[in-house]
């Protein structure tokens, strides 16, 4: 059963390891805006977009106000290995026992070319600065996020 998370209501609380081996918590954001990515996979070319856009839009967030972290399942050496590649600024939190991502409700079942299986919902949720959910991006533009993050 998926939680159905809804703006206005308290972040759930997440701690998590990130690729360069740093804990992550919520709790390090209170006084700042952040917005929490949750992707499907490392290196897949819809999340490579999404990271990228990100990215190159990373001093503009970050002049509103935003952090960036971004979860999904991969490892923290798969996060790594995308994260240099690719050379993000943010923290990409590697939640392999699932559970950010199942607080967050975003492991769900989804349809791939007539298939159906389980896996992360790419969903981005904007935390106020008082840990409170303010936005839910359901329909993630991979190529244009931070827009959507801005708008």
């Amino acid at each position: 059963m998926m939680t159905k998370l809804n703006t206005g209501e308290k972040a759930p609380d997440f701690s998590g390891i990130d690729q360069n081996g740093n804990n992550i918590s919520l709790k390090d954001f209170q006084g700042k805006k952040l917005a929490l990515f949750f992707y499907p996979k490392d290196n897949t070319p819809g999340c490579t977009k999404e990271v990228c856009n990100l990215r190159d839009n990373y001093s503009q967030l970050q002049n509103e106000g935003y952090e960036i972290i971004g979860v999904s399942a991969d490892t923290e050496k798969s996060h790594k290995k995308f994260s240099d590649k690719f050379d993000l600024p943010f923290p990409l939190i590697a939640d392999t026992e699932k559970k950010i991502i199942n607080d967050y409700g975003i492991w769900g079942k989804k349809k791939f070319m007539g298939r159906e299986y389980d896996g992360i919902h790419r969903k981005t949720f904007l935390i106020d600065e008082n840990g409170m959910i303010e936005k839910i991006i359901e329909k993630v533009k991979t190529k244009d996020h931070a827009a959507q993050i801005l708008a």
